[in-house]
């Protein structure tokens, strides 16, 4: 496809919306690429939750754990968040930004793993096959696409249960928040002051759910 250099500007441990709340959140950055280690509970395990460098944070290369708490190097800068002892939802997520409609390439290890998109982040649509795909070993971008992409298991499947997507219209225009639908949306929470009402303010497709209107809320996306 004539890809750019590659840009990888995400991390392989995610915990979706079950596991939101659980645990501390902890800090921990790597200064001039140097190993550091930040102490934390890692008993259930731990899950990046945000990422706050621009270099990559991958997980047993950039960041990884031991008995007593959470390491980064090579210039990663991160968020963890220990798991709870019941927190059972967890996902494999990569975030891949394409700036100044550039195509970029961010590895990632698939082997066949099938990949949807978790939440977009820019305001220029991601598409399928026109504005992300992916190749034998990694996500795509292209044409200002910046999202979250989720990979599944290797025998086709992801993780059970609803996804949480905030989606808000401001000033009252309309809003398209990329994301794959494959079963069905549900208004989980209004944010807003103007009503959230299906087919009028707010509706979903294939690859997006939509608010309009002022509506503001946070939903669930199967």
């Amino acid at each position: 496809m004539g890809l750019a250099a590659c840009v990888c500007v995400a991390a392989l441990s995610w915990a979706g919306p079950a596991s939101a709340a659980s645990g501390k959140v902890v800090r921990c950055e790597s200064e001039e690429l140097r190993r550091v280690h930040c102490p934390m509970d890692t008993g259930n395990g731990v899950d990046l939750v945000r990422q706050l460098s621009g270099s990559a944070c991958i997980r047993e290369v950039d960041w990884g754990l031991d008995t007593h708490g959470v390491w980064v190097a090579r210039g990663c800068r991160a968020e963890f968040r220990a798991r709870d002892a019941g927190a059972t939802v967890a996902r494999r997520v990569i975030r891949c930004e394409s700036s100044s409609g550039r195509t970029r390439s961010c590895a990632v290890s698939l082997r066949g793993a099938p990949v949807r998109l978790l939440r977009q982040s820019s305001v220029l649509p991601c598409r399928r096959d026109e504005s992300w795909g992916v190749g034998r070993n990694e996500v795509w971008v292209s044409r200002g696409c910046k999202g979250e992409f989720e990979i599944g298991d290797r025998d086709g499947g992801f993780p059970p249960g609803q996804r949480l997507l905030t989606c808000e219209s401001k000033d009252r225009v309309r809003r398209d928040c990329g994301t794959t639908v494959e079963h069905g949306v549900v208004l989980l929470h209004q944010l807003s002051g103007m009503p959230c009402e299906e087919g009028v303010s707010w509706g979903w497709g294939a690859e997006r759910v939509w608010v309009d209107k002022g509506c503001r809320a946070q939903f669930g996306v199967e």
